[in-house]
């Protein structure tokens, strides 16, 4: 393997939230499951209410999805990033408080 190869493996390695991949991937496919469910749901004309409660376990789902990986992303990568430098540390401070706006959008 020559060294750029070494380096990029190590980078896609590094994600917070790699450890737990197969845990995350698992229920992203149930959750894709739900929302094919929702609109079958849709297509046999089910009632209004049926369906916005499973919209809203697929929204929960997913919350608990981010919350996760926001988790990852702090214990993991900010505080490397922070080891690494004040400055490294704060870019990555912003990033994830970027991505607790968009979550609450």
């Amino acid at each position: 393997m020559s060294e750029t190869t070494d380096a990029t493996a190590a980078l896609v390695a590094e994600h917070g939230y790699t450890s737990d991949k197969a845990a995350y991937l698992r229920r992203l496919k149930r959750i894709e499951g739900q929302v094919r469910g929702i609109a079958r749901m849709v297509d046999e004309d089910a009632y209004c209410i049926d369906i916005l409660t499973q919209v809203a376990a697929v929204n929960k789902a997913l919350h608990a999805v981010s919350l996760g990986l926001l988790e990852d992303h702090i214990g993991h990568c900010v505080v490397n990033a922070a080891a690494e430098s004040p400055e490294a540390g704060g870019a990555k401070v912003k990033e994830a408080a970027d991505a607790i706006g968009r979550l609450l959008r």
